[in-house]
């Protein structure tokens, strides 16, 4: 089991990346709670066939960095190296709050 910031409490890991890559997410998200993380991660996948309005987009895009607020790092899923301009945000802001941030795959 991975070590989070709080005395005896799992690692706490929040995936960022288009919601494109559901099923990477998926595999992602699959493999760091068999590691003992807690993983938060995207519920909707916008680019992956559910449908949202451009005011869900903007509440989930603000819900996301509350969810990168309480992780303990940031964990990108960018297939052959891709980051959109949503995830480019949500790692500039991971960053600044002093997240550290890693990639499935080298930028």
């Amino acid at each position: 089991m991975t070590e989070g910031s709080g005395a005896g409490r799992p690692e706490i890991v929040c995936l960022c990346g288009s919601t494109r890559f559901a099923s990477q997410m998926r595999e992602a998200n699959r493999r760091l709670t068999l590691a003992g993380a807690i993983v938060v991660a995207p519920g909707v996948f916008a680019h992956a066939g559910d449908t949202v309005t451009e005011q869900q987009k903007a509440a989930l895009d603000a819900l996301h960095l509350h969810k990168i607020d309480l992780a303990d790092r940031v964990l990108v899923v960018n297939p052959g190296g891709y980051v959109g301009e949503s995830t480019a945000r949500e790692i500039a802001y991971a960053r600044a709050s002093g997240k550290p941030v890693a990639f499935t795959h080298p930028e």
